[in-house]
């Protein structure tokens, strides 16, 4: 219905023409009964409290649902059903809403669906499996009516996070669905690919409503290939499935249902078929990249580990840069870190720096991947291409808004949250990309997270790290420290937690700097002391760093005292500071184990 309205140039909610344009929805209805349909579906997709909100709709659910319950009905007439349809809510872009949300919209759509008298309902388009077995064992409560739930799937078999199909379909079978299926994002020659792995189910019907096409964009809009000829040999293969609910999605238009009823008229269902086995690659970790070291989230965990940032230069020339990382890595630390683009200014890439710090200056490279540059293809093409490189070591985090950098106009992409991009690096490691595809062997990566502890509340800090491990952090990094006795408090409030934590320790530089970090840099205080103290070294350059370095030892040993792991963080490539404290800290801990022994 949705595309149908699109190609007729409607831009607005295809819902509420429902109440606005009734006449032009039982139109559609009834061109798809005079093309042979004996189900149709209500014009309620996207009806519901959370979709609607987004026209300043949401008060008018029971209305909406109701009246496209009375314009498909009077189309179909007496041989023809009317299910009740309802599309999924959750997908990576909608993480805010919980489920509890989604749960809520769904049961005030499906009481105004039923309340209005349909034959069924149609749960249709759910990437998210949870969500779509939360719908059905709703709808289920609610009804004693036939189910009908659809999910969506990119490639044979496998839904998003891996799971495959048949399982999910059984599971949704479990939780009261009649008829089980899949619809949207396929054409019909994939999505039949998809049942060839799909066994015939005792007590559930199977369904497909394919797309009519992949789209094709032009001119600002998108269009499908008109190929209702091919929608009729599809149809009779689909028969021979074992599908007995047989729709279209996207792009279809009457003339592909008209070619559906043909191509099924006289055909018998089957009652028996031959499973095709799918064939999985064979996953292995990383063997497609160079070797890599032991991940440093196990590397903390043995012992004292020291990383340090060193930010990929602003302008073309990278030698100072590399330079800094050779004299890191003769000082001793675990890992050179990169950010991805800090404070949203355009920096030599990353991903390039670091393979140039793991081939030429044999150091390990952590890089930083925010959500904030890259759309989920973009984030997905990085991810395949460090592990290409061998290079292993991540900080997933959801970067600083746009506006604060160079390019204040520039979009923030944001198709993910840290706590999704994390959730979809750990279903790398699986051999499962983004979209559920399988991707011939699994990556390696270790996960890094953020953690603020320069909040308000710490304890919501805490929380944030924790939802963070539930989606799959293997260890924390932490913005700059300036006080030894949050270090304790951060300690103190994390000691529960069985995850590496690395401090983090930012020298200061002048007593302009720690004025700016102080009243400008959001979530950092520095203390009355630390900030007279470096006003003290007035214009002098050389003892303001001298009083950075020796500010910035006193919270290491503090920092030591309580993790393993300590961040040190360069500031503004100035790598001489952190050399020194790496020396500081190595010296320290070599002289502790010897006093140990």
């Amino acid at each position: 219905m949705g595309t149908l309205l699109y190609e007729q140039g409607v831009d607005r909610c295809f819902e509420e023409l429902n109440i606005t344009d009734p006449q032009r929805i039982l139109e559609a209805h009834r061109s798809y009964v005079k093309a042979g349909a004996n189900v149709l579906q209500t014009n309620t997709y996207a009806a519901n409290r959370i979709k609607l909100e987004k026209y300043q709709l949401q008060d008018k659910v029971q209305r909406i649902n109701q009246d496209a319950v009375r314009l498909a009905r009077e189309a179909a007439g007496e041989d023809v059903f009317v299910v009740g349809t309802i599309g999924g809510v959750r997908s990576l872009q909608l993480e805010a809403v919980s489920i509890r949300e989604v749960e809520e919209a769904f049961s005030e759509q499906l009481n105004a669906l039923l309340e209005a008298g349909v034959d069924g309902i149609l749960l249709e388009t759910f990437y998210d499996l949870d969500e779509a077995k939360m719908a059905v064992g709703l709808a289920r409560k609610l009804t004693t009516l036939p189910i009908i739930v659809q999910v969506s799937i990119a490639e044979v078999g496998v839904m998003q996070g891996g799971v495959l199909l048949e399982n999910a379909l059984k599971q949704l079978k479990a939780t009261g669905a009649n008829v089980i299926g899949l619809n949207c994002r396929m054409g019909p020659f994939h999505m039949l690919r998809s049942f060839e792995a799909v066994p015939l189910f005792e007590d559930a019907f199977l369904s497909a409503y394919p797309n009519a096409s992949l789209p094709d964009y032009r001119d600002g809009r998108y269009f499908y290939q008109s190929n209702p000829d091919y929608f009729y040999e599809m149809g009779k293969r689909f028969v021979e499935q074992g599908i007995r609910l047989l729709g279209g999605c996207c792009g279809t238009t009457p003339e592909h249902i008209e070619a559906f009823s043909r191509a099924v008229k006289g055909m018998t269902p089957i009652t028996k078929k031959r499973v095709k086995i799918q064939i999985q690659n064979e996953r292995s970790y990383g063997t497609g990249g160079p070797k890599s070291h032991e991940p440093i989230a196990e590397v903390v965990k043995r012992r004292p580990s020291i990383i340090v940032e060193l930010d990929p230069p602003k302008k073309l020339r990278v030698d100072r840069f590399l330079h800094g990382a050779k004299v890191l890595k003769e000082a001793g630390v675990d890992a050179v870190t990169m950010a991805d683009n800090s404070l949203a200014s355009p920096r030599v890439d990353n991903l390039a720096l670091g393979a140039m710090v793991k081939e030429q200056v044999g150091v390990r490279p952590l890089v930083h991947v925010t959500c904030r540059d890259r759309n989920l293809i973009g984030l997905q093409s990085h991810l395949m291409g460090l592990h290409a490189l061998g290079i292993t070591d991540l900080l997933a985090i959801t970067g600083d808004p746009t506006k604060v950098g160079d390019f204040p106009g520039a979009s923030s992409v944001y198709d993910v949250s840290s706590f999704q991009l994390i959730s979809l690096i750990k279903q790398l490691n699986e051999g499962i990309s983004f979209s559920g595809k399988d991707l011939g062997e699994k990556a390696s990566f270790s996960i890094g997270a953020a953690l603020n502890p320069n909040v308000r509340h710490l304890e919501r800090a805490v929380q944030r790290m924790e939802k963070k491990i539930e989606s799959g952090a293997d260890y924390f990094m932490t913005q700059p420290i300036y006080s030894e006795k949050q270090i304790e408090e951060v300690y103190e409030a994390t000691k529960h937690i069985d995850k590496p934590i690395y401090i983090g320790i930012m020298p200061l530089t002048s007593g302009r700097n720690a004025e700016f970090l102080h009243n400008e840099v959001p979530g950092i205080k520095l203390t009355d002391d630390i900030r007279e103290r470096m006003a003290a070294a007035g214009e002098d350059k050389e003892k303001a760093e001298r009083e950075g370095i020796a500010i910035a030892k006193s919270l290491a040993d503090v920092a030591a005292q309580y993790f393993n792991g300590i961040y040190l963080i360069t500031p503004f490539l100035r790598y001489e500071m952190t050399v020194e404290l790496t020396r500081y800290l190595k010296q320290k801990t070599e002289s502790s184990l010897i006093n140990k022994e």
